[in-house]
């Protein structure tokens, strides 16, 4: 029952925010009591901890089986970010926003996660782009992972970006591109453009 708990909380914390949605709501849309929630998690806060946790659990198993298909680096980057988007809905509900502002502590516990998951996986992935002759060889490889973190994490702050303006879908498409422009070989132009020509048909 604790799994299904998780389940079903995590995916209307996503839907709705993590503000949004109330143990009651849970409990109604999973036709249990509040009673039985509260057999597996002492209160909101603790639902909210571990959804979060789960939820990052899955993105890092996905992002490494992604990883470990040997794609060139460009298509890689492209997938992690169709999976990631796949799993963060985020785009009315502002999952992201609600829990930075209302759950601050498991916010920032999330973010140096994300940050050590991200930073791994990137800097891999420039090391072999560079190697492979499709990103440019000059790059200072741990500037440039951390600096496509920062832009990840800073498109997601509505303030800055509003959806009505720039919906999370677009947005992460151009700052992908923005990223990739900046670092690519010629060779890796033409891989570049041929993805996105394809992602456009």
């Amino acid at each position: 029952m604790k799994e299904k708990i998780l389940k079903k909380a995590t995916d209307m914390f996503l839907n709705f925010g993590f503000k949004s949605v109330t143990m009651d709501d849970i409990a109604n849309e999973m036709g249990i009591s509040k009673k039985t929630i509260y057999s597996h998690f002492k209160n909101k806060t603790h639902l909210v901890e571990e959804s979060t946790a789960n939820l990052f659990c899955t993105i890092s198993e996905g992002i490494a089986h992604i990883c470990s298909l040997g794609q060139n680096p460009i298509a890689e980057l492209y997938e992690i970010k169709k999976f990631a988007m796949l799993h963060l809905k985020d785009e009315k509900s502002s999952p992201q926003y609600q829990l930075q502002k209302y759950y601050p502590k498991i916010h920032e516990s999330m973010r140096f996660k994300q940050f050590d998951l991200m930073q791994e996986c990137v800097l891999e992935n420039v090391k072999k782009g560079v190697e492979l002759g499709i990103y440019r060889a000059n790059l200072d490889i741990d500037f440039v992972s951390r600096i496509y973190f920062t832009g990840v994490v800073s498109i997601k702050d509505h303030k800055i970006f509003p959806v009505d303006k720039f919906p999370m879908t677009d947005l992460m498409d151009t700052y992908l591109e923005y990223h990739l422009r900046g670092i690519v070989t010629p060779t890796g132009r033409k891989i570049l453009n041929k993805i996105i020509n394809s992602n456009q048909e």
